[in-house]
C-alpha cells in the first residue's frame, strides 16, 4: 500500500511517501520512499504542488494512495489547518482511510522508550506541550495531553522519562537533574510509521471526522495567566 504522510504542525514541515507492507507479522514494515521538506511555513502555496510532484517523481498518481497519515496537533493553528484540509480533500475524493497522529505520540514512538514517558514540545511564549504516556512491550496508553508553563512542566516531570526534539527543553530538564532523551528532528517519515500502526489496528477516521487537536488552555488557566 502507498501511504502519504503529512506534517505541517511547525515552521518546518514535511511530506513522506512510503510503501507499507500488509500481512501478518508485517504490521510495522514501512519503506519510506522519500521525504520532501516544506520550508518556511508557506504551506498553503507548497503543499498540493509538492504532493503532486512527489507522486509524479516516483511514477504514482493520487489514485495509487491507499491511506493517509497526518499530524493533527499540537502546533501552529494555521499550519495544522492547511495539512488537515489537504488530507481531508484527498481522502474524500479517494475514499481512503486517514490516521490522525499526535506529534507528542510521534515523539514517544521515535524514542522507543518504555515505562512512564513524557513527551515535550516547545509551544512558544514560555509554554510547553506535554503528553504523558505509559508504554509497555504490548500496549501504550496516553494519560493526557496538555499545555503547561515551563516551570509547571519541570515541576511535573519528576517520575517521568522526558523525550523531546527541542534542545532548550532538554537542557532545562537536565538542569533539573531529571532523565531526558534528546530526539532527532521529527519528520513525516516517523508520522508514516506510526500512522501505519494506527491504520493496521483500525484507528482511523473518516475525512469528515478529521479535526485538529490544538491542546488549548482552559478558560480558567487563561484568566489566571492574565492575572484575573
Amino acid at each position: 500500500m502507498i501511504l502519504l504522510a503529512i506534517d505541517t504542525s511547525g515552521k518546518q514541515g514535511s511530506i513522506a511517501l512510503a510503501r507499507a507492507v500488509e500481512g501478518p507479522g508485517d504490521n510495522n514494515d514501512v519503506d519510506v520512499i522519500e521525504v520532501a521538506p516544506l520550508v518556511g511555513g508557506t504551506f498553503s502555496a507548497q503543499l498540493v504542488p509538492q504532493i503532486s510532484e512527489l507522486l509524479t517523481k516516483h511514477g504514482f498518481t493520487r489514485h495509487d494512495i491507499g491511506a493517509f497519515a497526518v499530524v493533527s496537533g499540537p502546533g501552529s493553528f494555521t499550519g495544522l489547518r492547511i495539512g488537515l484540509a489537504a488530507v481531508k480533500a484527498l481522502a474524500e475524493v479517494l475514499q481512503k482511510p486517514v490516521a490522525a497522529v499526535s506529534l507528542l505520540a510521534v515523539c514517544v514512538f521515535v524514542s522507543g522508550a518504555e515505562g512512564k514517558i513524557m513527551a515535550a514540545l516547545d509551544a512558544g511564549r514560555g509554554d510547553v506541550y506535554v503528553g504523558e504516556y505509559e508504554i509497555s512491550a504490548h500496549a501504550s496508553r496516553v494519560s493526557r495531553e496538555l499545555i503547561l508553563s515551563r516551570s509547571a512542566f519541570l515541576s511535573q516531570a519528576g517520575g517521568w522519562r522526558v523525550v523531546t526534539p527541542d534542545s532548550s527543553l532538554a537542557e532545562a530538564v537536565r538542569a533539573a537533574a531529571l532523565p531526558v532523551a534528546m530526539l532527532p528532528p521529527i519528520s513525516a517519515a516517523a508520522v508514516a510509521r506510526l500512522g501505519w500502526r494506527k491504520i493496521q489496528s483500525g484507528e482511523t477516521v473518516k475525512p469528515e471526522q478529521l479535526d485538529a487537536n490544538y491542546i488549548r488552555r482552559t478558560d480558567a488557566e487563561m484568566l489566571e495567566r492574565m492575572g484575573h
